[in-house]
């Protein structure tokens, strides 16, 4: 839901998906100066119970509290946030709040509220009907975990740590697969299936008398899928997938109901300790028969068990490129040819306005293009790292280059390594040693957002050569519905700015011995909003990232 007001000079905007609200807000650079603006306060009533609340933020003003306690967040009602872009990760499904945004004037310990702007919304519900969307936290490295688990290990703190980090998304597994009753079947493709509770519910869906058929991959992950299914009671309803031309690295569940797909569940999730709880993941149900029957055929293709070139003709024809305005499609690989990921490109070099994408491991060259350019669309991406392999320092290199340009803004996955960094606590960075990825596991692409008609490409497959001609991948392509673009723009900036924080300490030298206990204070003046009086860069440098960026979030 999105909602846009205005009073006073103050323009803002809110976003509201399931568990986040992004903020955006604007005013005049002349009326900032002139009523000696030094921040904002953002108050939050939700309207259920009449709690009211002042969003937190990190730093404070020297004057009033130069001695912050470690690792405490600070009311925006005296230490106001200077910046024009904040978003409340603290909201639930399904609730209706009212964000008042204030400009804070004055002096610091003797601030003054001036007239501001309220936005009510309703954040979305995660089961939308058609769609429903799932996110973990995606966040062990995190200030959140430190402080409400002491940094320890999930497994010695118990469910409660585990509930934390799933954020209803296994339980939203488990509860998919608690549908399947008598008659009833599941079909299921994964590349990692090592989940003794996973386990569990589809041997209870098969006691209620519902069939159970789950794929897995037999090459790369052949030996660890094996060994966890060993003595698990899962004989007869599981198979190894021998033949794919690369990794069988699908990550879905067909649910057939008398006979008749009927739902899907896909996503970045691979059933593993890491992928359900440590690294961020999602997954996204749709409820649509033409979509369930393309998958069904799908599994049934993958059950044959192909070799490359005879499974990636049969992809191709069940699954042609979307034709333009198709609300609702999906993409099958293996595939013949690149045309598919040379689509995604094409989706991604034709945005308006803003393109947001995941790359877990490095940006393949042809949305390089697409990056690689100044103009007034801002381009987001979130990466697990900047490349691999051998061709890792070129990789790296190309993203240093494009990350110059000021629209285009990358965050790579990072953790505070140091204890008492300017107040904050030392992260863990997995919870299980067998990682191979520790922060950045989504895959998906949104473009234009905010826009009437915006578009979401979200699946299994990384957007990458191997992922379109070798692997067994799917994705969905969703048109549109703004509510699930809503869901899915939160979730994204929720990581890209933990993310994106987190990378910068590296790039000023601020975890070094010398530098973490440096105190990073608020700005006591106006001149917060040119970078402290030339410290950084001007939010009202026409162009640029901040620029951008506070235009685009307050919906102008």
């Amino acid at each position: 839901m999105r909602v846009r007001n205005e009073n006073g000079g103050l323009t803002a905007m809110a976003v509201a998906g399931t568990y986040v609200v992004l903020l955006g807000w604007d005013m005049p650079e002349a009326t900032l100066l002139a009523q000696g603006v030094l921040g904002f306060a953002v108050r939050r009533l939700r309207e259920r119970d009449g709690e009211r609340i002042w969003l937190s933020g990190m730093k404070t003003f020297e004057q009033v509290e130069p001695f912050p306690v470690p690792d405490e967040p600070v009311t925006s009602f005296l230490h106001p946030l200077q910046t024009f872009q904040w978003a409340d990760y603290s909201a639930s499904p399904d609730e209706r709040y009212v964000y008042t945004i204030v400009p804070m004037g004055g002096a610091p310990g003797a601030l003054v509220l001036g007239p501001g702007v309220d936005l009510a919304v309703a954040t979305e519900r995660v089961d939308q009907g058609r769609h429903a969307v799932f996110f973990n936290r995606g966040a062990v490295a995190s200030q959140e975990y430190a402080r409400r688990f002491q940094n320890r290990p999930p497994d010695d703190v118990g469910p409660s740590a585990f509930n934390w980090l799933s954020r209803g998304l296994v339980e939203g597994l488990e509860a998919f697969i608690g549908q399947a009753a008598q008659g009833d079947a599941l079909e299921g493709a994964f590349f990692e299936f090592k989940s003794p509770r996973i386990y569990t519910a589809l041997k209870a869906a098969k006691a209620r008398g519902a069939a159970v058929s789950v794929l897995y991959d037999g090459d790369s992950q052949g030996e660890g899928n094996d060994k966890a299914l060993e003595g698990q009671g899962m004989d007869g309803m599981v198979k190894s997938r021998e033949h794919a031309g690369g990794f069988a690295h699908n990550k879905f569940l067909v649910l057939m109901q008398a006979g008749v797909p009927k739902q899907v569940w896909t996503g970045s999730t691979n059933l593993s300790v890491n992928g359900m709880f440590g690294h961020s993941n999602n997954a996204h149900i749709v409820r649509d028969d033409a979509i369930a029957a393309r998958y069904h055929q799908y599994w049934l293709l993958l059950d044959s068990d192909q070799t490359r070139k005879p499974t990636a003709t049969q992809d191709e024809a069940l699954s042609p490129l979307p034709a333009d305005g198709s609300p609702l499609d999906a993409l099958f690989s293996p595939r013949l040819g690149l045309q598919a990921l040379d689509w995604y490109a094409g989706l991604a070099a034709g945005a308006k306005r803003g393109v947001f994408m995941t790359f877990a491991f490095g940006m393949n060259s042809r949305f390089v293009p697409s990056y690689d350019k100044t103009d007034d669309v801002l381009r987001f991406a979130l990466m697990e790292k900047k490349g691999t392999g051998r061709t890792y320092k070129a990789q790296a290199a190309e993203i240093d280059r494009i990350r110059r340009h000021p629209n285009v803004t990358v965050a790579v996955g990072n953790r505070v390594e140091l204890n008492l960094f300017d107040r904050w606590l030392a992260e863990l960075d997995r919870i299980a040693d067998e990682a191979h990825v520790l922060y950045v596991h989504t895959k998906y692409m949104l473009v234009d957002p905010l826009g009437d008609t915006p578009t979401v490409v979200v699946g299994s497959a990384n957007f990458s050569a191997a992922s379109t001609t070798d692997n067994d991948e799917n994705m969905l392509v969703i048109r549109g519905d703004t509510a699930v673009a809503d869901i899915y723009l939160g979730e994204f900036m929720r990581l890209f700015s933990h993310y994106a924080f987190r990378e910068s300490l590296q790039f000023k030298d601020a975890t070094s011995d010398a530098n973490a206990l440096l105190r990073k204070y608020l700005v006591p003046s106006p001149d917060w909003i040119h970078g402290g009086g030339g410290a950084g860069q001007s939010y009202f440098r026409a162009g640029s990232d901040r620029a951008l960026r506070r235009l685009y979030f307050s919906g102008q």
